[in-house]
């Protein structure tokens, strides 16, 4: 074969050849030849046509395999010309042999026959009548390959014997793209689903397990294959809630959140919430549910466990609540017990010391020892009640903007006298312009006071307090107490602050508690301050505090406003002024009783509980009523309100005289009404004081009402 062979010259059988005039042949018979004639030229047109189309290759080889036949896409596909391969080589040369070998030993088991592994297996599978569509891999000429889908078919002549083989085969690196990316797709996708620790499972619509995952195997101990096509619901605790869940997904496209407990072949349980919706195909039919369990076992034990926990703090919160109400009331009920007596103890002490004739020189130490000692336990009660408030969190403070020039004149006079038995010199601030802070005014003297005393206390003989006031920072002031005493070591001023310390001092002639310091540290706190202290040993220490400062235009006018009238001499009543005094216990009544007998202006009436002080106040009309609080049969408060509540006794003012000391029995009281709230162990001058106050008010004609009152 020296020319060239196209498929255009493979001649086909019966195609007469005409004139080319185009004329039809004369009669009947003649236009049966032409219809079959151009019948056959379409067809060869057609086979024409198809052989030369650049989309297929198209392979012809005869009974052996020689290629006889290679079109102009077999040319552009394979890079071979036609004449490089006609009557030369089979196609097995342009194929990949180890393919062609696998395939022939599949057909060699599949048509149970011995084939010689190559290209004869696939024309021997043809000549069978089999005809068959191949993936094979093609070889082009110059060297590099693709893949292809080769269909093989027999051609026969007329008689069935096989003349050749057809090899008709498409390009098909595009669709094996695309496949491979759809396959790395799926893969991927199948890859996440099987890592997720989750349960994923898709159900069909009759309620069957269609697919699952490795988490799904893991929750339920059952493989895999034998899940698929089981009912869903057989591995929940709860099979009808399950299928409840599953309805509700059909009738609402998805569930959240939907609680269910997955049962394990071992019995194990996992507490699961299910999140659910229905997958349909590319015509919206639904295909299943789509299902994705999220384990919540762990959170739902920590759960239990927080709320026993939560329940076990209530339970000791409400312990704790109970066990402060009992101290609370403990504290309240010993503070009452102790005062009753100190009340005596203190109160005939101090008539001992102002008798006449005046107690000799034996005596009055004697009295002072008393003295001192009572005043002594009494601080050593209001300091511990103090302390146990301020702990409980049950002290309440009012906060308002003060002169400190103010406070630390009130305390310079209280702490004078101190000062001089002890040979202290004191030196307070000169300032034309007082410093203004944000405190409560008693609490702030309390702090100023137990500062003062314990630099005095614990100073050198003849040393000096220094008091001084400056700017801390911004919105702060400073107010700090020098001494020049012993001082402290570092180790000492690190145990400073704690309840019962007295740093070594337990033995000194000093007295002291060791709560002071620690009771004005949390005051100055609930302040919103901050208080500490420097120390040189040798050389002397410095407390200082520190407050909010305020405006002066802020302040409230300062002085004792416990004192709402300035005090009236008791010779100034040229009248007998009637104090009534309801008390059940003998030795305060006796007390008063002769506190009242020094005072010329007074006489006293008495009763022992508070239905017969009412009846002794309507008909005597005293000018002023003493009342105790914790009275047989009513109390002293509802005696006042009885009081109050009749027009005979309504205006008479009446001094509560009571144990009852804590803050607040005393804001309850005169809340009440009472005039003045004195507390036991009573003050002798501070009892007279209140009843010249209180009579000032009864023997002035215009008074109609009681002025709101101050705890004094």
């Amino acid at each position: 074969m020296d020319e060239k062979v196209t498929p255009m010259s493979v001649p086909v059988k019966g195609v007469v050849p005409t004139g080319g005039s185009g004329e039809k042949p004369g009669g009947p018979d003649g236009a049966i030849e032409f219809r079959r004639q151009e019948t056959l030229l379409k067809t060869g047109a057609l086979q024409d046509a198809i052989f030369n189309s650049a989309n297929f290759s198209s392979i012809a080889t005869d009974a052996k395999g020689v290629i006889q036949i290679f079109n102009v896409g077999a040319e552009r596909m394979l890079g071979y010309t036609a004449a490089e391969v006609l009557n030369k080589i089979t196609p097995a040369d342009i194929s990949d042999p180890q393919e062609l070998i696998a395939r022939a030993q599949a057909l060699s088991e599949e048509l149970l026959t011995s084939i010689t592994p190559g290209f004869e297996a696939l024309v021997f599978k043809a000549s069978r009548g089999i005809e068959d569509i191949y993936e094979l891999t093609y070889i082009r000429k110059d060297g590099s390959r693709f893949p292809a889908l080769v269909s093989v078919t027999a051609l026969r002549d007329a008689q069935e014997a096989i003349i050749g083989f057809l090899l008709i085969g498409t390009d098909n690196t595009a669709r094996k793209l695309a496949d491979d990316r759809l396959r790395t797709a799926s893969q991927y996708a199948r890859s996440l689903i099987e890592a997720s620790l989750d349960p994923l499972v898709t159900i069909s619509p009759q309620g069957k397990i269609t697919d699952v995952n490795a988490g799904s195997v893991t929750v339920t101990g059952v493989a895999r294959d034998r899940l698929i096509g089981t009912d869903f619901s057989d591995y929940f605790t709860e099979p009808d809630k399950a299928r409840e869940g599953y309805e509700q997904v059909f009738a609402n496209g998805f569930v959240t959140d939907y609680p269910l407990t997955i049962r394990h072949e071992d019995g194990r349980l996992t507490d699961v919430l299910y999140n659910a919706s229905v997958y349909k195909d590319a015509r919206g039919q639904v295909l299943g549910v789509f299902a994705a369990a999220r384990d919540i076992t762990a959170r739902k034990r920590l759960d239990q466990a927080l709320q026993e926990t939560n329940k076990a703090l209530q339970t000791a919160k409400s312990a704790a609540e109970k066990a402060n109400l009992a101290k609370s009331d403990f504290l309240s009920s010993m503070s009452h017990e102790l005062r009753s007596p100190l009340n005596a103890i203190l109160g005939f002490a101090q008539l001992m010391e102002s008798d006449e004739p005046a107690p000799t020189r034996g005596q009055q130490e004697s009295i002072d020892q008393i003295l001192q000692a009572g005043w002594y336990l009494l601080a050593l009660i209001n300091e511990i009640l103090d302390l146990s408030l301020i702990e409980s969190g049950k002290l309440s403070l009012s906060l308002e903007s003060m002169s400190v020039t103010e406070v630390l004149g009130d305390c310079h006079a209280m702490i004078e006298p101190l000062a001089g038995k002890n040979g202290i010199r004191l030196f307070f601030p000169k300032l034309d312009n007082p410093f203004f802070v944000r405190a409560d005014r008693t609490r702030l003297k309390q702090v100023f006071i137990n500062l003062l005393s314990n630099a005095i206390k614990y100073n050198s003989m003849g040393g000096r307090v220094d008091v001084t006031c400056s700017v801390a920072g911004l919105r702060l002031t400073r107010i700090a107490f020098r001494d020049t005493g012993a001082g402290l070591s570092p180790e000492k001023v690190e145990q400073l602050f704690q309840p019962f310390n007295r740093l070594g001092q337990e033995a000194g002639a000093e007295e002291g508690t060791g709560i002071g310091l620690v009771v004005s540290k949390r005051l100055v706190e609930l302040m919103d301050g901050a208080i500490g202290m420097v120390s040189t040993v040798g050389e002397g220490s410095v407390f200082w505090v520190d407050l909010q400062s305020a405006q002066a235009s802020d302040a409230v006018a300062g002085g004792d406003r416990n004192l709402d009238f300035a005090p009236a001499a008791a010779q100034a009543y040229t009248a007998l002024n009637t104090v009534l005094y309801v008390e059940d216990n003998p030795a305060n009544l006796m007390l008063v009783q002769r506190l009242i007998a020094r005072r010329p202006d007074l006489r006293l009436l008495s009763a022992t509980d508070g239905a017969t002080g009412i009846a002794v106040a309507r008909s005597a009309q005293p000018a002023v009523i003493l009342m105790d609080i914790n009275l047989p049969g009513i109390s002293g408060i509802e005696a006042l309100k009885i009081l109050g509540s009749d027009h005979l006794t309504a205006d008479i003012p009446v001094i509560a005289l009571s144990a009852n000391a804590m803050p607040h029995d005393i804001i309850k009281g005169l809340e009440a009404g009472f005039f003045r709230y004195l507390t036991k162990p009573i003050k002798v001058a501070e009892l007279m004081h209140t009843l010249d106050d209180a009579l000032m008010i009864a023997n002035t004609p215009s008074a109609t009402t009681t002025p709101k009152a101050q705890p004094t």
